[in-house]
């Protein structure tokens, strides 16, 4: 059966409704309608979900947490739901601590693959984890003896009304006439959070009208602290790896190698990744003051070696786009990737936390998988350094 939440007149409310015995619940709170779940065969449980011109499925993984597939956006004019993201989620989090003492030196930590994402979710709490208009669902697994373990309120979704501006012009050159249309920016939120040790991980899946989907990680908790003999910074005579942040404590300098795993559907499955890059040309022949302008130069990736990348090296937009559709125009349609703060590691590369981790020498891989057996299709793994 399936369940769905469409957003109609400033609500989240259920557009379907089929229970069958053993589908996983929704949390109801008194009042409100019920979000939507969606059940299939199969050892992974589905829930989709409509809102606005979006539809998708989610799911869960014990190790992954949140996993978002099949998300696609509706086409006014071609009046049908086009693809964008097969499948999404937090594929690792690498967490190398910088002191090489005997005491600290092996703290290097893989969040997900050491620990589980979603084995370490835990319960989210109404009107503080998520606003009053949120709804909450729950999540299973199965312990290790087989039996199937409740997480209850796993995840919330909920509408985000930020006070942001979607869209907005106004027309000024009419005489005596101004024209102004604008278009508040309302979200689906889909929320998570996962605690591993000290710190709590939030994570978001934001999807926007505009056909954009952001993806958020907040991370609070407490410090990971090393003990000193030192109260105050100007008794410390030797490197200490981190900042003294009480009497006998030093808080331990460390990375958060966030990485997603995106495997993208842009308008169907034969998609090829480019990178724009942006270059300065010189003006001639024009008779103008001008001496310099930029352009774009394509490079579409032939091999995977070819698509790796480190971010910030040079200005570039990275693009996946479906080479068989074209616009109106001819250009091809395409998603781009807007990347957050960009940092890469500074370990030396025959450093033992850096062989472990050495795809963080990188923060976009590209590469090839065979979907059921057929065409290969492109995957994408995106890292950013949260601190």
């Amino acid at each position: 059966g399936r369940y769905g939440l469409q957003r109609r007149e400033g609500r989240v409310v259920q557009v379907a409704e089929e229970r069958r015995e053993g589908g996983a619940g929704c949390r109801r709170e008194k009042g409100r309608k019920g979000c939507g779940l969606q059940k299939r065969e199969g050892r992974e449980r589905v829930r989709g979900m409509r809102w606005a011109n979006w539809i998708f499925h989610l799911g869960f993984d014990v190790r992954a947490g949140v996993i978002i597939s099949q998300a696609s956006i509706y086409d006014l004019e071609m009046h049908k739901y086009r693809r964008v993201l097969y499948r999404g989620f937090v594929s690792e989090f690498f967490v190398p601590y910088m002191d090489p003492t005997e005491e600290w030196y092996y703290k290097t930590f893989f969040d997900c693959g050491e620990f589980g994402f979603g084995l370490s979710t835990i319960s989210l709490k109404p009107l503080t984890d998520c606003p009053a208009n949120a709804q909450f669902m729950d999540a299973y697994y199965a312990a290790q003896d087989g039996t199937p373990v409740k997480i209850s309120n796993a995840y919330c979704i909920f509408e985000r009304h930020a006070g942001n501006i979607l869209w907005r012009y106004t027309e000024v050159t009419i005489p005596d006439i101004v024209i102004t249309e604008v278009r508040a920016e309302v979200t689906l939120v889909v929320r998570t959070v996962s605690t591993i040790g000290n710190y709590d991980y939030i994570i978001d899946w934001e999807f926007k009208p505009s056909g954009s989907i952001k993806m958020e990680v907040g991370l609070t908790g407490v410090l990971e602290i090393g003990a000193v003999n030192y109260t105050h910074i100007d008794q410390i005579e030797e490197e200490v790896f981190g900042t003294l942040v009480a009497d006998n404590s030093i808080a331990v300098n460390h990375d958060h190698f966030l990485t997603y795993h995106l495997d993208l559907d842009v308008d169907g499955e034969t998609n090829s990744f480019v990178k724009n890059n942006f270059v300065t040309k010189q003006a001639t022949g024009h008779n103008t003051p001008r001496k310099s302008y930029w352009n774009i130069v394509s490079e579409t990736a032939k091999t995977e070696l070819d698509a790796r990348i480190r971010l910030g090296l040079k200005p570039a937009d990275l693009v996946v786009v479906n080479p068989n559709k074209k616009t109106k125009p001819g250009n091809p349609f395409g998603y781009r990737l807007i990347p957050g703060a960009v940092a890469g590691t500074l370990l030396l590369e025959d450093d033992y936390p850096q062989i472990r981790g050495a795809f963080t020498k990188y923060n976009v891989w590209v590469t090839t998988s065979p979907k059921n057996g057929q065409e290969e299709d492109m995957l994408m793994k995106v890292e950013e350094r949260t601190h």
